[in-house]
């Protein structure tokens, strides 16, 4: 029974997610524009930045420590996936 459901749940999670673009060098600009908009976003708004873990030569970085440098990438990469989905939907990409 438990083997059936799963079964069922996935079909139903095939047909829900339909294909809506294909990779392409605009999907990899928009992911850069967009985790480099979280860099700048997360410079400004994270109260201590430096505290925590350094990033080797921490100056490429904009001075962020380690946490926050992960911190700004998923930001970015949220920011990039929904920017890439709302583009695709609109067929600009």
């Amino acid at each position: 029974m438990i083997g059936f459901t799963i079964s069922i749940m996935t079909s139903l999670f095939a047909v829900a997610d339909p294909v809506t673009f294909h990779w392409s060098p605009k999907c990899a600009v928009v992911m850069i524009i967009c985790n480099l908009l979280a860099y700048a976003i997360a410079r400004a708004n994270i109260e201590k930045p430096n505290e925590g873990f350094p990033m080797p030569n921490s100056q490429f970085y904009g001075g962020l420590s380690h946490g926050s440098f992960v911190a700004a990438n998923c930001l970015g990469h949220v920011l990039g996936i929904g920017s890439i989905l709302g583009l695709a939907a609109r067929g600009v990409l």
